[in-house]
């Protein structure tokens, strides 16, 4: 559990706050919140896969709702592929478990984030979901909103993967 007088890590416009950023192995998943969801900060070069999405009418990391009966692992492939339609290289790296207080109630929850290399880029096609894709190089402005708390986990993402 996180001290009530740390500084989230990030926050973004709706009050959602990444808490804390938990390093450990993939099998052992923090147990005091629910894990829900899987991201993905696909690389290649030193540009991360980021999708405009089209409800929450901003940029973040490809990712979602893990489904019933699916891994973390699974679900992060399954999210990467439907909303980028892109493929990692060789299969994701786990990096860890961002702590999410989700406003307006600060329910606490858990993602698994996974990171890889884009060795060829597939055709992107627009979906229900995501309106387009984009490789951001971190230090450019992306058009439009980028979500806080995805752009953290992108730059700490990046930061520990190295490019091919």
């Amino acid at each position: 559990m996180s001290d009530a007088t740390e500084q989230p890590l990030a926050v973004d416009h709706r009050g959602n706050a990444l808490t804390a950023f938990v390093r450990r192995a993939e099998e052992r998943p923090p147990g005091d919140a629910p894990l829900p969801l899987a991201l993905v900060a696909l690389c290649r070069g030193d540009r991360v896969l980021m999708v405009f999405d089209r409800f929450r009418q901003g940029w973040e990391l490809p990712g979602g709702l893990i489904e019933p009966g699916e891994s973390p692992r699974q679900g992060a492939v399954r999210e990467l592929l439907e909303e980028a339609g892109q493929m990692p290289a060789e299969p994701l790296r786990f990096v860890g478990y961002p702590r999410f207080a989700l406003a307006p109630d600060q329910r606490v929850e858990y993602g698994a984030l996974f990171s890889g290399c884009c060795a060829e880029v597939a055709a992107f096609e627009p979906n229900e979901e995501i309106e387009t894709i984009r490789w951001w190089d971190l230090r450019e402005a992306l058009p439009g909103r980028v979500h806080a708390l995805d752009a953290c986990l992108a730059r700490l993402a990046h930061g520990l993967h190295r490019p091919l």
